[in-house]
C-alpha cells in the first residue's frame, strides 16, 4: 500500500513538473485565452457589452458599443471588427485585444480600398475622413491592451449625443486616460487618422514593434502623450505623420502625478512633419514642457525637423538624455534643421558627438543649440542608412510630403548598412509595465546594438 502511495505521488509530482516546463517554454506570442461569455456575431452590436470575442470570426458594431467599470471585453485572435458608422468603443472597464502574428486582430470600416499611391491628395484620401470614431479609455479604465491588431479609418468627430462624448470631447483611434492605468500596444498596425492615431494622458505605457501610416490630415503625431505618461516608445516605424512621430508633454498633469518620461529608442521615422502648416512644428520627436526621458538609436529619415527639446515652455531638460540617433536629409532645408533653430521652432536642442552626421562636420564654429545654421552643400544625400528598399534618395518627381505609407518599402538594414552596430546599449528601458502575455508587455525590449527598428538578427519591429 505504501508502495502504491509513493508511486501515485511520485507520478503525479513528475506531472506537475512536466507541466511547469511547459508553461514555461510556452510561446509567450501566441498566449491562449479561455473563452468567457462568449460574444454572439449574430447580430450587429451596440451597447453594453463584455466577455469574449471568439477567434476567427467577424463582428459587426452598429452602434456605440460600451464596456462597464468592472467589466472585461476580450479579443482573441483572427478576429475582424467592422465598424459600420461614426460610432466607437468606450472602454470603462478594460479591454484586452490579443491577436497573433499569423492571424492578427482588425478594427476597420469595411468597403474602403486604401490609397496607398506616392502623392495622393490627402482631401481626397479616406484615410484622414474619420469612418469611425476609436477605442476611448475612460477616466478609471484599469487596462488598455491591444497586440498584433490592425486599426484603420478611426478618428471620426464624436457626436453630442454619443456616450464617448463623456469620455473625452476629441477623438482619436486609440485614447487612454488613468493615470494609475497600463496601456499596452504591441506589434500593432495604425493607418489613417484624424488626429494623432492613439492619445495617452497619464498612465503606464509600453508601446514596442508597432507602424504608424499616414496619421494626421493637418495635424497629429504618431504617439502624443501627456499629463505624467510614463514609460517606453520603442522598435516602432512612423511613416508620413502629419506633424511628429512621438511626442511628449507634461501638460495637464495632475498634483502628485510624476512628470512624464518616456524612453524613445529604436525607432525609424520617415517623411513626418508635412501636412503641419505651422511654422516651426512637424518633425521627428518631440520633448516638450515638463518632459523628460531618452531618445537613443532612432533613424531619422527626410522629416521636416530633427529632434527637437522645445524651450517655452521647457522640457525636464535636467532628466532628458539623448544621442546616437541618424538623420538622413535630402533636401538643403532637411539639413539645416537636423538641429532646428530657436527662431523658428522655439528649440533647444544639442548637438551630440554621437549622432551621425557628426555635428562637428556640419555645424559652424560657434554654433549654440538654437541657432540658426546653413548646412554644406555636402550634407544631403550623405550618410545613407541602407534599407533594403525605401524612399532613399527620394524617388524622382516626388516630394517629401508625398511619401506617406510603408507600401513595398522594406526599412531592415542591408547587410552593408553602416547602421549596424552602432547602437547604443548602456541603459535600460523602463519597467514600468508587468510582463504578461495577456495582461502586460509581452515583453519589454531592451535596447538593439543596431540603429532603427530592424535589428540585423531579425529582432525589433516584425512586420
Amino acid at each position: 500500500m505504501k508502495k502504491y502511495f509513493f508511486l501515485t505521488i511520485s507520478i503525479i509530482a513528475v506531472a506537475f513538473i512536466s507541466s511547469c516546463k511547459k508553461t514555461e517554454n510556452r510561446d509567450i506570442w501566441k498566449a491562449v485565452i479561455v473563452p468567457a461569455s462568449p460574444v454572439s456575431d449574430a447580430a450587429p452590436l451596440s451597447g453594453t457589452i463584455k466577455g469574449t470575442m471568439l477567434a476567427g470570426k467577424t463582428y459587426t458594431i452598429g452602434g456605440d458599443v460600451i464596456i462597464n467599470e468592472g467589466d472585461t471585453l476580450i479579443v482573441q485572435d483572427g478576429v475582424t471588427v467592422n465598424i459600420t458608422g461614426k460610432f466607437g468603443i468606450a472602454v470603462k472597464g478594460s479591454l484586452i485585444c490579443i491577436g497573433t502574428k499569423d492571424h492578427p486582430n482588425r478594427f476597420t470600416f469595411p468597403g474602403i480600398t486604401k490609397t496607398d499611391t506616392y502623392g495622393a491628395d490627402p482631401n481626397a484620401d479616406p484615410a484622414f475622413s474619420g469612418k469611425w470614431i476609436g477605442i476611448m479609455g475612460g477616466v478609471n479604465s484599469p487596462m488598455l491592451i491591444v497586440k498584433w491588431t490592425h486599426i484603420e479609418f478611426g478618428g471620426a468627430a464624436i457626436p453630442s449625443s454619443s456616450p464617448l462624448a463623456q469620455i473625452n470631447k476629441s477623438p482619436y483611434p486609440i485614447f487612454f486616460q488613468n493615470p494609475g492605468g497600463i496601456f499596452v500596444l504591441e506589434d500593432s498596425w495604425i493607418y489613417g487618422s484624424t488626429d494623432d492615431p492613439f492619445r495617452v494622458l497619464g498612465g503606464k505605457i509600453a508601446v514596442f514593434r508597432n507602424t504608424f501610416e499616414k496619421c494626421g490630415y493637418t495635424g497629429g503625431e504618431a504617439m502624443n502623450a501627456k499629463a505624467g505618461t510614463i514609460g517606453n516608445f520603442a522598435y516602432n516605424v512612423c511613416i508620413g505623420m502629419a506633424t511628429n512621430g512621438p511626442k511628449l508633454s507634461n501638460s495637464g498633469a495632475a498634483v502628485g502625478v510624476p512628470g512624464s518620461n518616456v524612453r524613445m529608442y529604436n525607432n525609424t521615422i520617415l517623411n513626418c512633419g508635412y501636412r503641419r502648416a505651422a511654422a516651426g512644428r512637424g518633425g521627428s520627436i518631440n520633448f516638450e514642457e515638463g518632459a523628460g526621458g531618452m531618445a537613443y538609436n532612432n533613424i531619422i529619415v527626410n522629416c521636416k525637423f530633427g529632434l527637437r527639446v522645445v524651450q517655452n515652455p521647457i522640457a525636464d531638460t535636467a532628466n532628458l538624455r539623448y544621442g546616437y540617433n541618424w538623420t538622413y536629409a535630402d533636401s538643403p532645408s532637411v539639413a539645416n534643421n537636423i538641429y532646428p533653430s530657436m527662431a523658428v521652432s522655439v528649440c533647444i536642442t544639442q548637438a551630440m558627438p554621437t549622432d551621425i552626421p557628426n555635428p562637428s562636420s556640419f555645424l559652424p564654429a560657434g554654433w549654440k543649440p538654437g541657432d540658426t545654421y546653413t548646412a554644406p552643400s555636402a550634407v544631403p544625400g550623405t550618410n545613407n542608412p541602407q534599407f533594403i528598399s525605401g524612399p532613399i534618395p527620394m524617388p524622382a518627381g516626388l516630394k517629401l510630403a508625398d511619401i506617406s505609407t510603408v507600401g513595398a518599402y522594406n526599412f531592415r538594414l542591408k547587410t552593408e548598412s553602416p547602421c549596424i552596430g552602432k547602437g547604443y546599449t548602456g541603459f535600460a528601458p523602463r519597467t514600468d509595465v508587468p510582463v504578461d502575455p495577456i495582461r502586460g508587455a509581452t515583453e519589454i525590449t531592451p535596447p538593439g546594438r543596431d540603429l532603427g527598428a530592424y535589428q540585423f538578427d531579425g529582432t525589433g519591429n516584425q512586420h
